[in-house]
């Protein structure tokens, strides 16, 4: 095998499974940097001997016990840690024995409580979902910064103190009392969210189904919470619509999706956990406002046609009580559709974020309105700075079709 053959399997399995070796490591010492000094050295290992040796047959099982072995040599030579617990020992071999990583709820229970580690009241509550979106979930800090709209560096140094914070403070890894839940959840949910989204827009979608996944585990974790249950229908909404989304390796926009493609049962599925959500008889949180606005999309399967007016109605709510650049910007597009062009061009100029020039979104629409109005050549040069700034392939083909049919105008 070649090294290069060799690297690319590590980093494959470096996206599928860093989340839960991390959690797995840093679960049996607490300390999040030392797991990831320790996985970071067992992805150099597998990159020597790989390519001499072969692929292990379990090589996220082979991973964990080099890191593991890591740790413990580390531990005994700054003498910081004694490894005693024959529980954690027999837990580590036993999910080296039983192939990659163990037993599915365990390495649920893993994940689930780093997550809570990581929302723990002593860590600030601004970096409480970045750093979920690292430790649990695999992102790295320029993804991270890019969401959040901040410099890298600045939020790889937030990311670093918040690791020390939780060793020196000594934040047990236990998934905490039901009564916890309220106090963490919120970034919990904000952190599987971020990860869905993050990887819809720039992934191969391996962590977008992690984060479905977590997000339905968290419904089941605290039923009684309408946001688990919104975030859970808002992800299954927005997941229904992945086979329509890409044809031909160009992004479709949603309201130009084959409906046919949709899955219906997962629409079905997700229009009773929205409604089971509004029946909690609370004020609907982020998650419930977000979810109903995939609603009125997912109803055009059945009425054939997009309520634009609904969800002017449905983003004025949300940007109220949870303003984002996202959903300005997004309010702005709708507005264009119900109210025409002109007036989403004005919305767009009033919004008043920090990034908002560049943030990728807001070019597109804006050239979209520019377009509709028939200022071509702006709309031409709106859609190429939004290509500037665009990592999607999918979306980047997109932008690419709709510069050239400008430029077709043009000539």
């Amino acid at each position: 095998m070649s090294r290069s053959d060799a690297q690319a399997r590590a980093e494959l399995v470096a996206r599928a499974a860093y989340g839960k070796l991390i959690a797995m490591l840093a679960s049996r010492v607490g300390d999040i940097i030392a797991a990831e000094d320790a996985l970071a050295d067992a992805f150099v290992a597998a990159l020597k001997t790989w390519p001499e040796r072969g692929i292990p047959d379990k090589p996220e099982a082979w991973l964990l016990a080099v890191a593991k072995n890591r740790r413990i040599d580390q531990a005994r030579r700054d003498a910081r840690l004694v490894i005693t617990d024959e529980a954690n020992e027999m837990a580590d071999a036993h999910a080296i024995d039983a192939g990659a990583t163990g037993p599915e709820d365990t390495l649920l229970d893993e994940r689930l409580k780093l997550m809570f580690v990581c929302a723990h009241p002593a860590i600030d509550e601004a970096i409480r979902t970045p750093l979920m979106l690292q430790t649990v979930l695999g992102l790295d800090a320029d993804q991270i910064a890019r969401a959040f709209l901040i410099n890298p560096a600045a939020m790889a140094q937030r990311l670093v103190r918040a690791k020390k914070k939780i060793k020196s403070a000594g934040i047990p890894f236990v998934v905490p009392e039901p009564e916890a839940y309220p106090e963490r959840m919120g970034a919990v949910l904000e952190a599987v969210y971020g990860a869905y989204s993050v990887d819809w827009l720039e992934g191969d979608g391996d962590l977008s189904h992690e984060a479905f996944f977590l997000s339905t585990i968290l419904a089941e974790l605290a039923p009684e919470n309408p946001e688990t249950l919104g975030l859970t229908a808002l992800v299954g909404f927005i997941e229904a619509r992945r086979d329509a989304r890409i044809a031909d390796g160009v992004l479709v926009p949603v309201p130009e999706q084959d409906v046919d493609l949709w899955d219906s049962d997962l629409i079905e599925r997700s229009v009773a956990e929205l409604t089971q959500a509004s029946r909690k008889r609370a004020a609907p949180g982020r998650f419930q406002l977000e979810a109903a606005i995939q609603s009125v999309h997912a109803a055009r399967s059945v009425t054939g046609k997009t309520d634009w007016r609904a969800l002017s109605q449905l983003y004025q709510g949300l940007m109220q009580a949870y303003p984002s650049i996202g959903g300005a910007v997004s309010r702005a597009a709708v507005v264009a559709e119900d109210a025409g062009p002109s007036e989403g061009l004005r919305m767009l100029g009033v919004i008043d974020f920090d990034g908002l020039t560049t943030y990728q979104p807001y070019h597109a629409v804006r050239a979209h309105c520019l377009s509709e109005l028939g200022r071509t050549a702006e709309a031409a040069e709106a859609y190429g700075t939004a290509l500037d700034l665009c990592r999607h392939g999918p979306s980047q083909k997109w932008l690419a079709g709709k510069i050239a049919e400008l430029q077709k105008k043009m000539s």
